[in-house]
């Protein structure tokens, strides 16, 4: 099976929120594929950020469904799909992040290929106010109007809520009549990505980071999508030999054949610092 099976082959982009503006040219360029854009797939039934639907599915198994939806929709045995999650990162507590997982399945070969891109770079907030101040200043650091709000009652109000708001003046006449009828509103950045170009910027790079995957093939039988399937740690210290708790090697696999292969010291060094030593830092 050669890496360039996918050249000229239809691939849907499962997207109704215009994912497919930094997605399609990426796939395009390195997949060769022809794109079919599935705007009318109703992503929104498997959950929203805005609280409407309750999102049940986990990230990745949400992106299979969209992609098994779209491809039977349209039908295509190429499809791709991204899902993403916001909250504090997982490293860095206090820092909010943007964790995009992009999706494609061959439903022809039963293949699936898989890309994560978590990034500090988001605009992702929330806020209860109640003053035109404080809306103001929050607008300014979310991006407005670049970047959309929403603006609800209350965190949890689905019944008075304004989405993809990008002008100031409407900005203004709802949080108005909010505040004056509540005294309170609830601000919050729209995180859909054709309202969040920070966002598009996250999935653009996490599909570029597919697309090399899939153009890595296995050595043995030239199956796309040949990566790490298992870290092996261990790295040993540069003084005594100990093991680490650093990595040691990455271990490359093939989904089709099981093809593995073992590379030694992934991140350029043979050796660890001694502070990372498990014997003389217990």
């Amino acid at each position: 099976m050669s890496v360039d099976f996918f050249k000229g082959r239809k691939l849907v982009i499962a997207t109704m929120h215009g994912k497919e503006q930094v997605m399609a040219p990426v796939l395009e360029r390195e997949l060769g594929v022809s794109i079919v854009i599935g705007s009318d797939i109703n992503t929104d039934q498997l959950g929203t950020f805005s609280g409407e639907i309750e999102r049940t599915l986990d990230p990745l198994e949400a992106a299979r469904e969209k992609c098994r939806l779209a491809g039977g929709q349209y039908n295509c045995s190429l499809a791709i799909a991204s899902e993403g999650s916001f909250g504090p990162h997982p490293a860095m507590h206090f820092v909010p992040a943007d964790d995009e997982i992009v999706l494609l399945l061959d439903l022809e070969h039963n293949l699936e290929f898989k890309a994560r891109e978590l990034s500090t770079e988001t605009n992702f907030n929330g806020a209860l106010l109640t003053t035109w101040r404080e809306v103001t200043d929050f607008a300014r650091a979310a991006h407005f109007p670049s970047h959309a709000l929403i603006v609800r009652k209350d965190k949890e109000d689905i019944q008075f809520m304004t989405k993809g708001i990008t002008s100031h003046d409407l900005l203004e006449e709802k949080v108005t009549h909010l505040l004056g009828a509540y005294g309170q509103v609830y601000i919050e950045t729209d995180m859909r990505a054709m309202h969040n170009p920070l966002r598009m910027q996250v999935i653009e790079r996490a599909t570029t980071k597919l697309a090399k995957l899939v153009n890595t093939a296995c050595p043995a039988c030239n199956t796309p999508g040949f990566s790490v399937v298992d870290v092996r740690v261990g790295l040993p210290r540069e003084a005594c030999g100990a093991p680490t708790g650093s990595t040691h090697a990455h271990v490359y696999g093939c989904q089709r054949c099981e093809h593995r292969d073992v590379h030694l010291f992934p991140h350029g060094k043979q050796t660890e610092s001694p502070m990372f030593c498990n014997w003389c830092n217990p």
